[in-house]
Protein backbone atom coordinates (compact mmCIF):
# COMPACT_ATOMS: atom_id res chain seq x y z
CA UNK A 1 0.00 0.00 0.00
CA UNK A 2 1.10 3.16 -1.04
CA UNK A 3 1.99 6.08 1.36
CA UNK A 4 1.78 9.35 1.17
CA UNK A 5 3.61 11.91 3.42
CA UNK A 6 1.86 15.08 4.89
CA UNK A 7 4.26 17.38 3.62
CA UNK A 8 3.08 20.14 6.56
CA UNK A 9 4.56 18.15 9.05
CA UNK A 10 8.47 18.45 6.80
CA UNK A 11 9.10 22.03 8.61
CA UNK A 12 8.81 22.98 12.24
CA UNK A 13 9.34 25.86 14.44
CA UNK A 14 9.97 25.79 18.17
CA UNK A 15 11.68 27.81 20.21
CA UNK A 16 14.25 25.71 22.08
CA UNK A 17 16.09 24.58 18.73
CA UNK A 18 17.74 27.30 16.16
CA UNK A 19 15.86 29.87 18.12
CA UNK A 20 12.41 29.04 16.44
CA UNK A 21 13.52 29.68 12.88
CA UNK A 22 11.98 27.08 10.77
CA UNK A 23 13.68 24.09 9.99
CA UNK A 24 13.22 20.83 8.58
CA UNK A 25 11.74 18.38 11.13
CA UNK A 26 14.03 16.26 12.77
CA UNK A 27 17.07 17.96 12.00
CA UNK A 28 18.70 21.57 12.70
CA UNK A 29 18.98 22.01 9.37
CA UNK A 30 16.90 25.44 8.59
CA UNK A 31 14.77 26.92 5.84
CA UNK A 32 17.34 29.93 6.00
CA UNK A 33 20.58 26.86 4.96
CA UNK A 34 18.56 25.94 2.32
CA UNK A 35 17.71 29.50 1.01
CA UNK A 36 21.50 30.66 1.49
CA UNK A 37 22.62 27.62 -0.42
CA UNK A 38 20.10 27.93 -2.59
CA UNK A 39 20.76 31.57 -3.91
CA UNK A 40 24.75 30.60 -4.22
CA UNK A 41 24.01 28.24 -6.92
CA UNK A 42 23.42 24.78 -5.57
CA UNK A 43 20.05 22.86 -7.10
CA UNK A 44 18.14 20.93 -4.79
CA UNK A 45 19.87 17.95 -5.78
CA UNK A 46 23.28 19.28 -5.22
CA UNK A 47 22.12 20.33 -1.37
CA UNK A 48 20.91 16.56 -0.93
CA UNK A 49 24.23 15.62 -1.84
CA UNK A 50 26.20 17.96 0.39
CA UNK A 51 23.92 17.35 2.92
CA UNK A 52 22.79 13.74 2.39
CA UNK A 53 20.65 13.34 5.50
CA UNK A 54 18.06 15.23 3.90
CA UNK A 55 15.88 13.95 1.28
CA UNK A 56 15.09 15.49 -2.32
CA UNK A 57 11.40 15.92 -0.84
CA UNK A 58 12.86 17.53 2.33
CA UNK A 59 14.60 20.43 0.26
CA UNK A 60 11.92 21.22 -1.87
CA UNK A 61 9.88 21.85 1.00
CA UNK A 62 12.29 23.95 2.41
CA UNK A 63 12.64 25.96 -0.16
CA UNK A 64 9.11 26.55 -0.38
CA UNK A 65 8.39 27.40 2.67
CA UNK A 66 11.40 30.22 2.08
CA UNK A 67 9.40 31.49 -1.31
CA UNK A 68 6.01 31.27 0.82
CA UNK A 69 7.69 33.16 4.02
CA UNK A 70 10.14 35.09 2.00
CA UNK A 71 9.99 38.14 3.93
CA UNK A 72 10.10 36.49 7.41
CA UNK A 73 13.27 34.62 6.35
CA UNK A 74 15.22 37.68 4.10
CA UNK A 75 14.96 39.40 7.54
CA UNK A 76 17.02 36.00 9.31
CA UNK A 77 19.17 36.12 6.70
CA UNK A 78 19.64 39.89 7.16
CA UNK A 79 19.98 39.56 10.84
CA UNK A 80 22.17 36.93 11.31
CA UNK A 81 25.05 35.07 9.81
CA UNK A 82 24.29 31.78 10.81
CA UNK A 83 22.52 29.72 8.44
Amino acid sequence: MLTLVDIGTLIVSTPEVGGGRPRITGTWFSVQQAATLHRQGLSPRDIVTEYPFLTLAQVYVALASYHANQEEIETYLATDTVG
